[in-house]
């Protein structure tokens, strides 16, 4: 198959060739490469897969082209984990690893993406990578059953262009942190609890929320207040936002901020923990 078929097939929109899923799916099979590979060609020649058009107007095709290229680390596929998969799988994020070594229970029913009733007692990481791949089935998915620690964090992240936090506890967290350091890539930190979220990017050499506020408990308020259905999702499209913000170079990604949510009050707030001159505590912007 010559690209001029896919050209022929396609739907010409706004001046950009849309080329239907199973035509990129079938050329993928022609040449010989994965569905990631030919959606890059199809990409590089100037088209675009049907499945991303409505990423064009915010992203353009060199931020698509630029995603599918990238590798990103999801750590924890539970509550923030399930939605950050499947929001960089619809963004067309073309490598994923996930990591995750629990299995759904029923207490994670109320707010986990990935959950059903169908699910209960499986691993997490692999029914969030089954997901993926109904989602989109070019996305190429690496998967860890276990959880992200000293030993295995470095080849976790192995290859990867980021790492996402999907965690929920300080000491897994403070591991993949250090690892993101030695690795040279940013981390995108979320947490959440009750009504509350928070989101933040930390890069290999600058300040953390740690280095800042020192060690707190292993776990917070969550613990008190839960986590109902929406503080993740919340949580995690800002922390997808962030993630495609540094990965394409559009926008402006957070720097030496926490975005802070407060979904009872209906409010967020920037807090400023890195300042450029003066003190080094929080502040509000």
């Amino acid at each position: 198959m010559e690209m001029r078929d896919l050209w022929a097939r396609g739907e010409e929109r706004d001046g950009v060739v849309l080329v239907p899923l199973g035509a990129v799916r079938e050329a993928a099979r022609c040449w010989g490469v994965s569905p990631r590979e030919a959606e890059i060609r199809v990409l590089e020649a100037g088209a675009c897969p049907a499945r991303y058009e409505r990423n064009l107007g915010t992203l353009g095709r060199e931020g698509q082209l630029r995603l599918l290229r990238s590798a990103v680390a999801v750590a924890g596929c539970g509550g923030l984990g399930g939605y950050l998969a499947e929001l960089l799988a619809r963004a067309g994020v073309g490598r994923l690893v996930l990591a995750d070594g629990d299995v759904f229970g029923e207490s994670n029913l109320n707010r986990q993406l990935c959950c059903t009733e169908a699910d209960l007692g499986r691993p997490k990481v692999r029914v969030a990578a089954e997901r993926v791949g109904r989602v989109n089935g070019a996305v190429e998915v690496r998967v860890l059953e276990a959880y992200v620690d000293e030993a295995g964090a470095d080849a976790f992240l192995e290859g990867c262009d980021l790492a996402v936090d999907g965690l929920d506890n300080q000491t897994a967290r403070r591991v993949l942190h250090r690892a993101c350091g030695r690795r040279g890539i940013p981390f995108v930190h979320g947490a959440i609890g009750g009504f509350w979220a928070q989101v933040a990017v930390f890069r290999p050499g600058e300040p953390s929320l740690w280095d800042l506020w020192g060690d707190g408990p292993d776990r917070g308020v969550e613990l008190r207040t839960g986590n109902p259905p929406f503080t993740p999702a919340l949580a995690a499209a800002v922390q997808a936002a962030e993630a495609v913000k540094l990965l394409t170079g559009v926008g402006t990604p957070l720097r030496g901020t926490l975005l802070w949510f407060d979904l009872a009050e209906g409010t967020s707030q920037p807090l400023r923990y890195a300042p450029e001159s003066g003190s080094p505590g929080a502040t509000r912007s």
